[in-house]
Formats: C-alpha cells, structure tokens, sequence
C-alpha cells in the first residue's frame, strides 16, 4: 500500500522559510549599500570613454553621478538654510540648479568703475587655500577652447577645501566640471571645485574658510584626478592667478579691485568665436574629405577639436574647420 504524505501542515512552514528569507536578503543588501555610503573616499570612475568631438578633451560620464549628492537628512548637524531666504536676500539672484548666474546688470565690457573686493581681514574675512598642489592648467586659451580655472592636481579622495566664507548655491552633476560645487561668498565673488568624487556639503548650507567641501576626483570631462577651481564675479570669470599666488597659496593682497581690465580676455573670445567655422557631421562624412572641402588638413582638424585621426564622427555632432 502507497504511503501518502499530507504536505498541506508543511505549507505555513515552508512561506515562513521563504519570508525569512527574503527579511535577511533585504537586510543583507541595506547594510551593503550603507556602508558604501558611508565610505569616506568613494570611487565613482567612469567606464565610459566616449570622445567630445567638439572639446578638446575626452568626455569620461561617470553614470554613478547621482551618488555624488548628500541628502541634508543624512547629515544631521548640517543646517542649511532656506532657497527662499536666500532668494530674497540676492533679489532673485540665487539658484541651486543653474550653474552660472548671470547678472543683467552687469556687463563687463561696459565697466566704468573699479570694485572693492575685501579677500581677508580681522574683521571675519578669511581664505584658505582650497587644495595645495601642483598646477597642472592654467587660466587662459587651452589649444582653441578658453580654460576659465587652474587645475590642481591631487589624488582621488584628497579633500577640497572651501576658499572664502559664504554660501553653498550648486552641489550637483555638472557635465564636463563632473560633480561639482559652487559657493557664493560674502565678498560677492563664487568659487567653483569642479571633478570631485564626493560632496560634503548640500545646497544652501553656510561654510567657513577651511571647511571640507568635498573630496578630490576624475568626474566629468577629465583625463584624470584634479580639481578644477574657477572665481566668479556676478558669473563673469576672473583669473585666479589675481588672488592667489599658486606657489605659495597665499593671497597676493588682503584686498583687490575688480576692473574692465580683469576680463581683458573677453574681446579677444569674442574676436575667435566669431571667426570659428563649424561644420555638422553627415552620413558617409570623414576627416580627410571634411578637411579636403575646407581648405585645412586632418591634424589642423584634430588640433582644433581635440581628437585623433582614428576618431569616429558620429553623425548629427558638431566640430570646428577653422
């Protein structure tokens, strides 16, 4: 005779061992992923090496850009302080989401006047170097394209330091600056640090000279570890070389004047950008017959676009002839 198993008082048995489970495989996976947030040197390196054909350097996208940002509720000490304050205390003139804020009422070609900048004093202005070491870029033309920072070059986790006192506008993904982090300052000037690997901070959180603001990276259109450091007046770039003596790291003055002739640059941008000539890819296109209709050769080809000869043109980009 068959033995019969009755399996139905198994079953509350066997969905409690499932349920069990799945409890320790959810839990196994939270207690991964915070660790990971909790590290204090992440790595988030592109495996991406895709080429900007119309920059002159390659294009990494870290695809783990959302991991830059830190969420103000992760970090209880920090209080930051309301968009809508801040907008109302600039008059409008405060974003945590565009990069650049322009002033229309400032134009720099029409400057008439110096502006007094106070960078240090014993009356609560103060500057820290942001990262000491070696400059890799300097401010000015970078083969056809302008460079509006220095490059400093670090190690992947190295800390970046905030400048000058003020406020935290951008903690965000920034394209070809990477992870990138934007400080509005009571002097009126904005600091950039751009291809970080982590923030520290979040938007609208007030920081001090000295404060650590993120840790140093390769995000972003870079070639490797550096931090892209740019000052700003009302969006408009100012050498930094004005400020700072990049061997030493100290100011060159407690107090400078912002003139017509800090953006001697602007003319002569205007001058190249309006005799450039741009041709956009087509179906069957290659450098040498793009370079052959142009007059030019393919290495004047690659010089201005920052690519090789090998380079495949994706149909529909953009790149310079002249």
């Amino acid at each position: 005779m068959p033995v019969v198993i009755d399996l139905s008082k198994y079953r509350s048995l066997f969905f409690r061992m499932v349920l069990l489970a799945i409890v320790f495989f959810a839990n196994t996976t939270f207690n991964s992923a915070q660790a990971q947030k909790d590290d204090t040197v992440p790595l988030y390196e592109s495996q991406n090496d895709s080429l900007n054909i119309t920059a002159g350097f390659y294009d990494f996208y870290d695809s783990l850009g959302s991991l830059f940002f830190t969420p103000e509720s992760s970090v209880p000490h920090i209080k930051a302080c309301s968009a809508d304050s801040l907008s109302k205390a600039y008059n409008g003139d405060w974003s945590n989401d565009q990069l650049f804020v322009f002033s229309k009422d400032f134009d720099v070609a029409k400057m008439d006047d110096s502006i007094r900048i106070i960078l240090q004093d014993n009356e609560g202005h103060c500057f820290y170097q942001p990262r000491s070491g070696i400059m890799t870029s300097n401010f000015g033309w970078r083969g056809w394209q302008f460079h509006y920072g220095i490059d400093l070059a670090l190690h992947t986790g190295d800390t970046v330091r905030c400048a000058f006192d003020g406020v935290v506008r951008i903690t965000k993904w920034g394209w070809g600056f990477g992870n990138v982090i934007v400080v509005r300052h009571y002097n009126g000037l904005e600091t950039l640090y751009g291809h970080l690997s982590a923030s520290k901070v979040v938007a609208n959180q007030r920081v001090k000279a000295g404060d650590i603001l993120g840790l140093g990276g390769s995000t972003g259109r870079s070639t490797g570890p550096h931090l892209h450091f740019e000052i700003r007046y009302k969006g408009a770039p100012i050498n930094p070389n004005n400020f700072i003596d990049f061997k030493t790291f100290t100011l060159w003055k407690d107090t400078i004047y912002i003139s017509k002739k800090s953006f001697h640059y602007y003319n002569d941008i205007k001058k190249v950008a309006g005799s450039a000539n741009y041709y956009t890819i087509r179906n069957g296109d290659t450098l040498g017959g793009i370079a052959a209709r142009y007059g030019t050769n393919v290495t004047a080809l690659c010089y201005l676009n920052g690519i090789k000869s090998t380079t495949v043109l994706s149909v529909g980009r953009t790149i310079r002839v002249r």
